[in-house]
């Protein structure tokens, strides 16, 4: 049983669109995340989607939801930074952490980009042999949102003036950074920068004394030991974990159905690691909030932590997730100990 009562309770969306008509998607995600501020949620965090129907640019979107909503937190879950240029993508943070008063919460991994064969000569024609993406693109990121020297001018050219850093500087938003974490590795990399972790329902099979064959929530769990041990702040680090949670209590006959099939579709890649990555996928959890609040409560990973952003099915419509948010922050949540914000 878990010892950590449910503090924080989010959600994840990829916010998919028509590509002929790609507004109204847009506009259905802005809304979600305006229904989960009323419902008291604690946070909103958006899925980056290069090259898909999915949103491309969540930085964007965040910055039009800090004017729609004044206290949900608002996340990126997460952003690859092989995309990103580091001085960059600081800019942009730091702007819609100021937008939103002080409400950004980055999440961000490493590594090559997906598909990097198809996408390398648009996205770095020129440099794309000389690209890092180890974790010293996120260090860069990390300085720059520090305050650390981005140039080395400072003054006036002019009528003029130059910052040696990037502006506008923020000062809290180091502090919620957070680094989406799949391997053993990785945690205990965000563990000792300071970071915190974002846990999803992917997990790297690795041999750490575990097989991985129906693993899943003992190894996100080792996953989470291992970042709290290399982490300064110890059993206080944070950590978030966001599997596919569809509650069903005030769902329709057709819901039930279309939930269930789509979580039984996903199922055979749950039964044993995947790929040369060995990627272990957690089963989505679907039925009564009452049924899954026992199944989280025997979950591992779930008993370590004390906030969750758990991500909507994808595929759905908007009435559907407003069903699934309602649940969530009525039903499930509440079953947890969570309790909503005012």
């Amino acid at each position: 049983m878990t010892t950590r009562p449910l503090r924080r309770l989010g959600f994840l969306t990829i916010g998919l669109f028509d590509p002929a008509d790609p507004g109204p998607g847009h506009a259905s995600t802005l809304r979600l995340i305006e229904l989960g501020e009323r419902l008291g949620m604690d946070s909103a965090w958006l899925r980056h989607r290069h090259l898909q129907h999915g949103i491309s640019s969540p930085v964007a979107v965040l910055a039009a939801a800090s004017q729609r909503t004044r206290r949900i937190e608002l996340g990126t879950a997460v952003t690859p930074l092989g995309w990103e240029n580091p001085l960059r993508v600081a800019e942009d943070w730091a702007t819609v952490d100021v937008l939103s008063g002080g409400r950004l919460n980055p999440g961000f991994s490493v590594g090559t980009p997906m598909q990097w064969e198809h996408v390398r000569g648009a996205l770095y024609p020129d440099t794309a042999e000389a690209e890092d993406f180890t974790y010293a693109r996120v260090e860069r990121v990390l300085a720059l949102l520090r305050g650390d020297r981005a140039s080395s001018f400072a003054g006036t050219q002019g009528i003029e003036t130059f910052s040696e850093r990037v502006e506008p500087h923020s000062p809290g938003l180091l502090a919620r950074c957070w680094y989406g974490g799949a391997s053993i590795a990785s945690a205990r990399w965000a563990g000792s920068q300071g970071l915190n972790l974002l846990t999803s329902s992917v997990v790297k099979a690795e041999d750490h004394g575990l097989t991985g064959e129906g693993d899943f929530g003992r190894i996100q769990r080792a996953h989470i030991d291992t970042f709290r041990a290399a982490h300064p702040e110890g059993e206080r680090a944070r950590v978030s974990q966001g599997l596919v949670v569809i509650p069903t209590d005030s769902a329709s006959a057709d819901q039930r159905e279309r939930y269930a099939a789509y979580a039984a579709s996903r199922l055979e890649r749950t039964r044993a690691p995947q790929g040369p990555g060995r990627l272990l996928f957690a089963p989505d959890l679907v039925g009564p909030s009452d049924e899954l609040a026992e199944r989280l409560r025997a979950h591992p990973g779930f008993q370590a932590v004390d906030e969750v952003a758990f991500a909507l099915p994808f595929t759905f419509g908007e009435a559907d997730y407003e069903q699934i948010l309602t649940d969530l922050a009525t039903r499930l949540g509440p079953a947890l100990g969570w309790s909503p914000a005012p």
